[in-house]
């Protein structure tokens, strides 16, 4: 029993290797390829970077719907989310109050509460995501892409990516999203097996495994990304990566995820409280984003608060 435990632990802590590194060759190599191409900075952003810090997620949560672990699956995308705003957010405030721009609150806010209600009406209504609304999802993350992007080019103050100043040369950036995709791939299944494995031996459900261990492994190129940022003062793009990996989790990850194996009508152990702490983190940045058009330290203790009560919630009730 304990050499099995052991083993277990091992192997999560393999996937949270190999989920951090994929990301994280995965981000350094198509950077420097869009910017060879010339691409300008918002644009890489936008799409290769904001993809592949979700890549994590995305592999996880595909990867345990296609072996039948939907609760893992959906507890991954509904923990990932409160664990982006209320753990990433709030210790990236602790750090350094997080300075807000005006078109983060107008247009993506909006979007990400619209997409997180959605989800939540279609999660209790089909017990899941069935195929047509994966589609709908996944269709709305192309338009949220294509939109962004026509956006991006109209902003003249997009720059060159700083990557371009490196020497990595086209071959050496295949080679990196390459190397990136085969550890993301190698590791979601290395840790959806021990976190599996780890749930049938304590007696925890699947479901709460999901909504903590999987979402913060899985969280974890995001979270490296915003505190280096907070910590170097470019906070902006602290709070823009913890936004636009929740849109991505919910539009291209559910979507993808739904479209391909059409999960819906089984018996969940993710709840009300999980769906309502879920919504509720995401409801209370707006008024603290639009009140001094920054997330202060006070604020961010509050969201490690939330984050801490729920995760002791979880385990009390597991």
């Amino acid at each position: 029993m304990h050499v099995g435990m052991i083993a277990s632990v091992g192997f999560v802590v393999l996937g949270i290797v190999g989920l951090y590194y994929g990301a994280d060759f995965l981000v350094r190599g198509g950077s420097n390829l869009a910017a060879r191409l010339g691409l300008p900075t918002l644009i890489i952003g936008l799409t290769l970077v904001a993809y592949g810090t979700s890549a994590p997620e995305f592999v996880v949560s595909l990867n345990a719907a296609l072996n039948g672990k939907m609760d893992i699956s959906i507890g991954n995308i509904v923990g990932s989310n409160i664990c982006n705003v209320a753990l990433i957010l709030g210790l990236s405030a602790a750090i350094c109050p997080l300075p807000v721009k005006d078109v983060l609150i107008r247009r993506d806010m909006p979007v990400m509460l619209a997409a997180s209600v959605l989800f939540a009406l279609v999660f209790f209504c089909f017990g899941g995501v069935p195929r047509c609304c994966g589609m709908l999802f996944f269709a709305g993350s192309v338009a949220y892409t294509v939109l962004g992007i026509k956006f991006a080019e109209k902003d003249e103050s997009s720059s060159m990516n700083e990557m371009s100043e490196q020497h990595m040369g086209v071959l050496a950036s295949l080679w990196f999203i390459i190397i990136g995709m085969a550890a993301l791939v190698a590791g979601s299944k290395s840790f959806v097996y021990g976190a599996v494995e780890i749930a049938r031996t304590l007696g925890v459900s699947e479901a709460v495994i999901g909504l903590t261990l999987v979402a913060v492994g899985t969280s974890l190129p995001e979270l490296a990304t915003s505190i280096v940022a907070a910590l170097k003062k470019e906070c902006d793009i602290a709070v823009g990566n913890v936004v636009g990996s929740n849109i991505f989790n919910i539009l291209f990850i559910m979507g993808a995820t739904g479209s391909i194996t059409s999960f819906s009508g089984f018996n969940s152990k993710v709840g009300v409280v999980d769906i309502a702490v879920f919504l509720g983190t995401s409801f209370l940045l707006l008024p603290m984003m639009s009140t001094s058009k920054r997330i202060t330290r006070g604020e961010g203790a509050v969201l490690l608060l939330i984050y801490v009560s729920y995760t002791a919630w979880l385990i009390c009730n597991a």
